[in-house]
C-alpha cells in the first residue's frame, strides 16, 4: 500500500462520527472477494452505503480530509495493481419497482446494488423482456451504464431510460437520459468524464411484455432453432449455455471477461491485413471503419492459450485473461501489455483495455 503518511487516515478513523446514517467503516479492507481476477488489494478506508443518506453521510464525512474516493460495484471489470488509497464506496442499493406500464412496454427502476444476471433472470420470469442476451454477465446493475455492457447484439443504450446518480460537486441527485450518459462503445460519461463525478444509485429500464427474441449475432439464431427455441426464457438459456462454453466461471479461473475492446479500423489497414489473411473477419462500422476482433488478432499474434507464470489466456477464448491462481494485479498487467506488444508488432494496430487498471 502506499501509504507515505498515515496521520490524515488515522486522524479521519478516530475522529469519525457514526451516526444512524453513516454505514460502518473498515479500515485495511479486502478486496480479492470484491474483484472478479481474484488479487490480493485492501483498501485503506471501505464503506458499504444501503441508501442515499448514508451513501451522503460517508462521503461528507470523508471529505472533510480531501482524500480520494473509489467506487466500486461487483469488480467484475477492474483490476488492482496495489493496495488502494482512500475511501473506498461499495453501493449496495438494493430494489426493483415497476414505474410504468404503456402499450407494450414496462419501465422498471432496479437499484445499482443488485446483480446484474439475478435482475436479467427476474426481468424474464416476471415477462420483462429485451435483456436475455445480456445474461449471465458478472456484475452489478450500477456498473451496467458506465461501461455500456453490451453482449450478442445487444447492449445497455438499447433498453435504457434512464438513471439517477448522485453528484458529489453538486451535492444532489441527478436524473440522465441516454443522451446525457453520451453511450458507446463500452463507454460512457463515466468513463470519459471525471472519476467518481457521479456515483449511480438507479438504473430504470424500458422493456418489452411481448417477446423480443435478439438472433442476429454469430451463431445464435442457429443454435436457437436447432434447440428448439422459442421464447425469451429459452434465449436465456442458450445465452448462459454458450457463454459457460467459451468462457471460464470467475470463481474458478479469476478474469474479467473480455480484457480488450474489439479496435475499429480503417478500411485500408483492414485491407491490407487481408491480403495476407484473405478470411480475416470484420463488422462494418461506418462507411470507412471497420471493426476486427481483438481475439482474432491476438490469436494470429500467438497468445491462444498462452500462460507465463499464473496468467494466461483462456483456450477457448483468448480474449479473456486469465488468473490461474496466485498472479498479482501487476503480473496480469505486464501479460496483458506483451500481448498488446505483440499485436501491434504484428498488425500495427494498438489494443485498447476494456479493463479498469488501478
Amino acid at each position: 500500500m502506499i501509504l507515505q503518511d498515515f496521520r490524515p487516515f488515522i486522524y479521519f478513523y478516530k475522529n469519525i462520527r457514526f451516526t444512524s446514517g453513516m454505514p460502518e467503516l473498515h479500515r485495511h479492507y479486502p478486496l480479492k472477494k470484491l474483484n472478479t481476477f481474484g488479487v490480493e488489494s485492501h483498501a485503506e478506508c471501505f464503506a458499504r452505503p444501503e441508501n442515499l443518506k448514508e451513501l451522503i453521510s460517508v462521503l461528507n464525512e470523508y471529505n472533510r480530509e480531501n482524500l480520494p474516493v473509489l467506487i466500486l460495484g461487483k469488480g467484475s471489470n477492474i483490476l488492482f495493481r496495489r493496495d488502494i488509497e482512500g475511501l473506498v464506496v461499495h453501493p449496495a442499493f438494493a430494489g426493483i419497482e415497476k414505474v410504468k406500464e404503456q402499450d407494450s412496454q414496462v419501465w422498471v427502476s432496479v437499484g445499482a446494488g443488485e446483480n446484474w444476471d439475478r435482475w436479467v433472470a427476474y426481468a424474464t420470469e416476471k415477462g420483462w423482456y429485451g435483456l436475455e442476451n445480456l445474461s449471465l454477465i458478472p456484475g452489478s446493475v450500477g456498473s451496467a451504464p458506465i461501461q455500456n455492457i453490451g453482449a450478442y447484439g445487444v447492449e445497455i443504450s438499447d433498453r435504457f431510460a434512464w438513471l439517477d446518480a448522485y453528484d458529489p460537486e453538486r451535492k444532489e441527485v441527478v436524473r440522465m437520459n441516454g443522451e446525457d450518459c453520451r453511450f458507446g462503445y463500452r463507454t460512457s460519461v463515466f468513463k470519459t468524464g471525471p472519476a467518481g463525478r457521479y456515483i449511480v444509485t438507479r438504473v430504470t429500464f424500458r422493456l418489452h411484455t411481448q417477446p423480443l427474441l435478439n438472433l442476429d449475432y454469430g451463431n445464435v439464431r442457429n443454435e436457437f432453432t436447432a434447440g428448439g427455441g422459442q421464447t425469451p426464457a429459452d434465449l436465456r438459456q442458450l445465452i448462459i449455455s454458450i457463454r459457460k462454453r467459451k468462457l471460464p466461471d470467475p470463481a474458478e479461473f479469476g478474469n474479467a471477461g473480455s480484457f480488450f475492446k474489439n479496435p475499429m479500423v480503417e478500411k485500408a489497414i483492414f485491407n491490407c491485413i487481408r491480403t495476407e489473411f484473405p478470411d480475416a473477419p470484420s463488422y462494418p462500422v461506418h462507411d470507412n471503419q471497420v471493426k476486427i476482433p481483438a481475439a482474432w488478432l491476438i490469436e494470429k499474434a500467438g497468445w491462444k492459450g498462452k500462460r507465463i507464470g499464473h496468467v494466461g489466456t483462456w483456450p477457448h477464448q483468448p480474449l479473456v485473461v486469465v488468473n490461474y491462481g496466485r498472479a498479482t494485479g501487476q503480473e496480469i498487467l505486464d501479460f496483458t501489455e506483451m500481448i498488446r506488444a505483440d499485436v501491434n508488432k504484428r498488425f500495427g494496430i494498438e489494443l485498447e483495455r476494456e479493463v479498469r487498471v488501478v
